[in-house]
C-alpha cells in the first residue's frame, strides 16, 4: 500500500464514521485534541481497521498512536509485516 492510500482510507473513514470533515483530517492533526475523538472511538478505528484491512491489532500497539499520520504509518508497518 501506498502512503497516499492509506491516508485517503483514513480520510474516508473519519468522514463517514465520525462525520469529520476532510480537510480537518491532516496528517499532523490529533485525533483526540484536534479531530475530538474519545477512547470509544479509538476502539471502533481498530475494530474497522482489522475488519478492512485484515490485520490482527493487540491493545498495546495503538496505545502511541496519537495523529492522522500516526494511523497510517501503523497501517503501513502492520500491512508490511503480514506481506
Amino acid at each position: 500500500m501506498k502512503v497516499e492510500d492509506v491516508l485517503a482510507l483514513v480520510v474516508k473513514y473519519f468522514n463517514e464514521q465520525f462525520e469529520i470533515a476532510p480537510e480537518k483530517i491532516k496528517p499532523e492533526a490529533h485525533l483526540f485534541k484536534d479531530l475530538g475523538l474519545d477512547s470509544i472511538d479509538a476502539l471502533d478505528m481498530v475494530g474497522y481497521l482489522e475488519a478492512e484491512l485484515d490485520l490482527e491489532i493487540q491493545e498495546d500497539e495503538i496505545k502511541s498512536i496519537r495523529t492522522v499520520q500516526d494511523v497510517v504509518d501503523f497501517i503501513l508497518r502492520k500491512s508490511a509485516e503480514k506481506a
